[in-house]
């Protein structure tokens, strides 16, 4: 199973974003990562904007390149906006889901209570973080693994709500409703930038 396993606060840096959640390394450096971090001055290229938004979304994901490629190519199949496609496709990922619900405090932790069977899809133990949820799809924390402390932390301290999804904390389920659209995925991604890199 292919993740990146790399310094996580040098991609903020670079990106000047808490992609990974929030980061006090961020608050302290608001510049780049390395020697020249404050002097990079540079104009960019109409390709490194570009090839910045992708990996942004990548790395926002916690996806691969040979696996966002293939979600890319899924959503150019599919009718409408091919950028808008591409960001439903990533938030209907289950991993994605359970961390939207609250039952993973970042995408990383909730990654790996599916991988860990701790996750279940319609009554049913999914461990595939990149499962692809319908509407309708119920997920809910495992019965045997709802007293884990990470996963009662996580639920405890979570309040954001959003549109696409229903939640009931008490039992640890929530209802995937919808796909969402652009104008409720809250991530600070310029999906037509990628769509554009991709077509060339």
């Amino acid at each position: 199973m292919a993740r990146y396993r790399g310094a996580k606060q040098k991609v903020a840096r670079r990106f000047k974003e808490p992609i990974f959640g929030p980061s006090k390394s961020l608050e302290r450096k608001p510049y780049g990562p390395g020697q020249h971090g404050r002097s990079r001055r540079r104009k960019e290229s109409e390709y490194s904007i570009q090839l910045k938004e992708k990996q942004k979304a990548k790395y926002t994901y916690g996806l691969l390149e040979r696996q966002f490629r293939k979600t890319f190519e899924k959503a150019a199949r599919k009718k409408g906006v091919t950028g808008e496609n591409l960001l439903r496709f990533l938030e209907s990922r289950l991993d994605n889901t359970v961390f939207r619900l609250g039952i993973g405090a970042t995408r990383r932790q909730a990654r790996q209570f599916v991988t860990h069977r701790h996750i279940m899809v319609n009554g049913g133990i999914v461990n595939i973080p990149s499962y692809q949820l319908k509407p309708g799809d119920i997920v809910s924390v495992r019965p045997k693994s709802r007293s884990i402390e990470p996963i009662r932390e996580s639920v405890r301290g979570s309040r954001r709500q959003y549109p696409w999804l229903e939640v009931d904390r008490k039992e640890m389920t929530g209802k995937f409703l919808d796909y969402p659209t652009r104008e409720d995925i809250p991530e600070n991604i310029r999906e037509q930038l990628i769509v554009e890199l991709y077509s060339k």
